[in-house]
């Protein structure tokens, strides 16, 4: 039996797919040095400063939110494939959870300005095992060649209402 296979057809794009993770408006803005998943006030009542979600590889959008303690439990899936959503200083930003160097969650880590002679060039966050930083818009380390995964966020209008959403996918890879 002969089995033909096309060159120019392209593999499901479905693990690439964007997912709802919520309403700006559930996010406290993240303005401090204190741990990213302490409960912040938000809306007029406390919030975590960030969600966490399971995006599955095969198919991005059965993404599903987990709770910030349950990140190890075989029923929040691969700790790999978990996704921290947050708004630090009035910009969303989606990062893996777990730190690339020492497979530890990073909702524990405490963001911080990156600066050069006093002006802030960017934020980046500790992870509280070993003491690395990663930059939060690039994911460059502070040690070594780790990366940490950045996500592509977007903001988007609900409705005539002007409800927004905060919409996140996998960074996709050009060429």
């Amino acid at each position: 039996m002969s089995f033909l296979v096309h060159v120019f057809t392209q593999p499901s794009r479905a693990g690439n797919a964007w997912f709802n993770a919520g309403p700006v408006s559930s996010y406290p803005n993240i303005d401090d040095s204190t741990r990213i998943g302490e409960q912040r006030l938000c809306q007029e009542k406390y919030a975590p400063g960030c969600r966490i979600f399971y995006v599955p590889r095969a198919d991005s959008t059965k993404a599903s939110e987990i709770a910030i303690d349950d990140w190890k439990d075989a029923d929040a899936g691969d700790a790999k494939d978990q996704v921290m959503v947050f708004q630090i200083k009035g910009k969303f930003v989606a990062v893996n959870h777990e730190c690339p160097h020492s497979s530890y969650p990073l909702s524990n880590g405490t963001p911080f300005d990156i600066e050069d002679f006093g002006i802030t060039l960017s934020s980046g966050i500790t992870c509280p095992k070993h003491d690395w930083s990663f930059d939060l818009h690039t994911g460059a380390s502070d040690r070594g060649s780790y990366k940490l995964q950045i996500w592509e966020v977007q903001i988007r209008t609900r409705d005539e209402d002007e409800h927004k959403d905060v919409w996140v996918r996998r960074k996709q890879r050009i060429g």
